[in-house]
């Protein structure tokens, strides 16, 4: 289940303009707990499937180690320079691991679909390179917040 936004409602993103927002961004900040209490944040390459965010990290990272121990994650994706051009969204929640640690290539159906649009976005390829090193995590939001400051210029 999704939170509801309740503040900025002016400028949140309907769900589609979100969907297509996430679906065209590649870089996204993602927001760990380390074991001793503080946050951890990196960068990664992701991919949106319309309901999920997947992420492909390297799997000897602080950022992998952190949600082993605790899957509880918050990613943002924002673009924009100029304060009237941000936008973006925040999404929580924990992750999930999928296929197996670090990723080889296995024949794993759930990740067919992710590791074809994720390979086509992020590096022009039909196919997916594995390096034994990454593997994937899923994140299924259970609150997402957006903005669209452009939304402001329009009365």
């Amino acid at each position: 289940m999704t939170a509801t936004q309740r503040r900025g409602r002016k400028i949140m993103m309907t769900p589609e303009e979100l969907d297509g927002f996430l679906a065209t961004q590649r870089t996204c900040r993602v927001a760990t707990v380390s074991a001793d209490g503080a946050p951890h944040v990196s960068t990664l390459w992701f991919a949106w499937d319309g309901t999920s965010l997947w992420l492909y990290s390297i799997t000897r990272s602080k950022r992998w180690a952190d949600l082993r121990r605790d899957p509880r994650v918050a990613v943002v994706v924002d673009a924009g320079e100029e304060y009237g051009e941000l936008r973006g969204a925040e999404l929580s929640g924990s992750v999930e691991f999928v296929g197996e640690l670090p990723r080889t290539g296995e024949p794993c159906a759930e990740l067919e679909a992710v590791e074809r649009l994720f390979a086509r976005k992020n590096f022009g390829l039909e196919e997916m390179p594995h390096d034994g090193r990454h593997a994937w995590m899923r994140l299924t939001p259970e609150a997402t917040v957006s903005w669209d400051f452009r939304k402001l210029a329009t009365p």
